[in-house]
């Protein structure tokens, strides 16, 4: 019963993961259906409000993501010293955790700057924005992998 819940844990995770990713890619493309004015590396150009939607919905579900691995992933090992010590597993666990948050953190951080770019708000000319959607979206699935590498490890290690 254990398994087959953590098989449909994974399965969740992979599918926001994925679902985020192809948001972000899809957004990427609404920002590039508009009107803009490019010279050299200055920009002019009009937000899309479905391209903001998009990658607003696109953080949300990484974000959504995020939380259920670490919800059923836990944390085995907090101090330095017991990682020194711990098995290499765990040891694993704990490196696939931080690469999830290192993952988090850009591939967020790349969909925040491109859905501000698309805010209506925001028409303004400045430094273009080269494809923080798409770089966003993509990162998103790369998350997802790790959150099952993460989970698997984190499992195995429970299970010493």
């Amino acid at each position: 019963m254990a398994k087959t819940l953590g098989i449909l844990a994974c399965l969740v995770i992979v599918g926001l993961d994925i679902t985020a990713g192809i948001l972000g890619i899809k957004a990427e493309a609404a920002q590039n259906q508009e009107k803009h004015l490019r010279l050299w590396i200055f920009e002019c150009k009009e937000p899309s409000h479905n391209a903001f939607m998009l990658g607003l919905a696109a953080a949300t579900l990484l974000v959504l993501a995020h939380v259920l691995a670490n919800l059923i992933g836990g944390c085995n090992v907090c101090t330095q010293e017991e990682l020194q010590k711990a098995s290499p597993s765990r040891q694993l666990s704990v490196a696939c955790l931080i690469f999830v948050w290192i993952i988090l953190a850009v591939g967020l951080s790349a969909l925040v700057i491109g859905t501000i770019s698309n805010n209506k708000s925001r028409t303004s000319c400045g430094f273009t924005h080269h494809h923080f959607l798409s770089i966003g979206g993509i990162l998103c699935m790369v998350h997802g992998l790790f959150c099952v590498a993460y989970y698997v490890t984190a499992t195995a290690a429970l299970g010493e």
